[in-house]
């Protein structure tokens, strides 16, 4: 398992189900907030992404300054990103960088609309 600071969690849900292709598999309220966790379509015991709210000031602070230096906050392995980023913009994905090769790697950096940007990489 592995987090994902969100400013908003039904957004963020919404996203990363509707555009970016992850299932929902943990939705349990848990006070204001919900112990939210998606995972890959095809990898439903795979690595579970827990979308948690960035309540906290540092995690704000933090996602921000990563995404004004246009710093990846994660990065998630794809079986080919140029692919991927066709199939995703298509959705409505809005990327800050397309397909680019880097050594024995292509990466493509998409805006999650809650205050991250991920990175996509696969081998070239």
């Amino acid at each position: 398992m592995t987090s994902v600071y969100v400013d908003d969690q039904a957004t963020a849900l919404a996203f990363y189900t509707e555009r970016l292709g992850f299932v929902a598999k943990t939705d349990v309220p848990v006070g204001e907030f919900r112990w939210l966790t998606v995972v890959g379509s095809d990898e439903s015991d795979g690595v579970e992404l827990l979308l948690e709210p960035d309540a906290h000031p540092a995690a704000k602070a933090f996602k921000q300054a990563l995404t004004e230096g246009g710093i990846p906050f994660t990065s998630f392995a794809v079986d080919d990103v140029t692919a991927t980023h066709e199939d995703l913009e298509a959705r409505g994905v809005r990327f800050t960088q397309a397909p680019v090769t880097m050594g024995p790697y292509v990466t493509a950096v998409l805006d999650d609309t809650c205050g991250h940007l991920i990175q996509l990489a696969s081998p070239a």
